[in-house]
């Protein structure tokens, strides 16, 4: 079967690098990938929104089945276009994929179908969304924009005037003078993690838990990003706790989609404050996470093409995933400067030498006159697997060290919470 990956990040590397494993692949396309890809995959210059392009793509080359990385083209409509077009594609439909592509949408999903979630208020403007900011007593406050933002659309607000500050220049960078729609909703205390199934609609099979590190710098401090690193399995995620998130999150909004008339299928990430063994949703997404892919995906012990052609055919109940008995930590190596402006074009060196049970995914590069060069704020995600998580961290870093680029930086505590466990 020829494969086609929608996505040039770290995530679609991942997929690409699993899928490529499968003895019933016979071709693997990416667009537009990236320098990792073109490894493995034969690389396509058309750009993820394209989505016109990647129809005539699929249909001119014969694929058959496309999966769809990032979220733009899912919230854009890509799977309804190639459904219409009579092309078999992984991912949830534009209505479903509101999921991520509102938060206010998915705020009235988790409050129509009961699921735990933090108390918050929406706002038309970010001008009546900081009169009611004014006035709130209890700090933290949790600040997001309705929209997609790349995962920088969101603040834990200390106080009103670190909230004013960034929900201003947030609101003219995502929505001009229009001032877009926000919510404001309380801070939940507890431990984060990330708990991701594959969907058919009806049923439903469990990947791996994780854990990802979403502000840039160590301690969790510093602005929000796209992710940092990620490590598999998350210890927070008891059996017991397992058994709630299955029962109070993902079955019933997958029972609220289908009674709307949006069934979900796909990958459905749901992001979760962990409170005294008790989950509640922070948010859902509808693609698989990055960095949380890459230690997954190193985890996994089966056939990825075997889940994700079940899903899109409509029946995952006979796939029941495996995955290896190690634990997998993943280092993100970013641009200077990111989350905010960075420099490209970078030469990459180190990315010859090998280091048994370490991979290294490409997230933000390119191939420039036979050289690898940065071209992204996260350019790579240095994922190890061990028997345990502190030997993967030890050696995702022992990697992570020989790489090298002007102005790179990544964080140095990693999986450190696992550890202390």
């Amino acid at each position: 079967m020829k494969i086609l990956i929608v996505g040039g990040g770290g995530r679609e590397h991942a997929i690409a690098w699993k899928l490529a494993q499968s003895s019933r692949v016979e071709k693997i396309f990416c667009a537009p990938g990236n320098a990792g890809t073109a490894q493995t995959c034969t690389n396509v210059p058309i750009s993820a929104d394209d989505l016109n392009a990647l129809i005539d793509f699929a249909v001119k080359e014969g694929v058959g089945l496309t999966v769809v990385g990032p979220e733009a083209p899912l919230v854009g409509g890509i799977v309804d276009l190639f459904n219409k077009n009579n092309l078999k594609i992984f991912g949830p439909s534009k209505d479903a994929a509101m999921l991520e592509g509102s938060k206010i949408f998915m705020k009235e999903i988790l409050e129509n179908a009961g699921i735990p979630t933090a108390m918050y208020k929406t706002f038309t403007s970010i001008k009546s969304a900081l009169v009611y900011a004014k006035g709130v007593e209890r700090w933290p406050q949790v600040i997001k924009a309705d929209g997609l933002a790349a995962g920088k659309g969101v603040l834990v607000a200390s106080d009103y005037e670190e909230a004013a500050t960034w929900a201003e220049k947030m609101s003219q960078e995502l929505f001009g003078d229009s001032g877009g729609k926000w919510i404001i909703e309380d801070f939940i205390h507890g431990e984060e993690a990330s708990y991701i199934v594959v969907s058919d609609g009806e049923n439903y099979a469990p990947l791996a838990t994780s854990q990802d590190h979403k502000r840039a710098l160590d301690g969790d401090k510093g602005p929000n990003t796209g992710g940092m690193g990620a490590y598999s399995p998350a210890p927070v995620i008891t059996p017991e706790v397992e058994k709630k998130i299955k029962k109070k999150i993902i079955e019933p909004l997958l029972n609220e989609m289908r009674l709307r008339g949006m069934p979900f299928k796909g990958f459905l990430y749901a992001g979760l404050m962990i409170s005294d063994g008790e989950p509640s949703v922070l948010e859902f997404n509808v693609r698989l996470g990055d960095p949380e892919a890459q230690p997954i995906l190193c985890r996994y012990g089966g056939d990825l093409l075997d889940l994700l052609e079940a899903s899109a055919d409509g029946d995952v109940s006979g796939i029941n995933p495996r995955w290896e008995d190690n634990a997998a930590v993943c280092i993100v190596m970013a641009s200077g400067g990111y989350p905010g402006d960075y420099e490209k074009g970078h030469i990459i060196e180190g990315l010859n030498k090998k280091a048994e049970d370490v991979v290294v995914f490409h997230a933000g590069t390119r191939l420039e006159e036979g050289r690898v060069v940065t071209s992204g704020g996260r350019v790579l995600g240095v994922t190890a697997t061990a028997p345990t998580i502190r030997e993967a961290a030890e050696a995702a870093y022992s990697r992570a060290a020989l790489i090298k680029w002007k102005d790179a930086f990544y964080r140095k505590d990693i999986a450190a919470r696992a550890i202390r466990r």
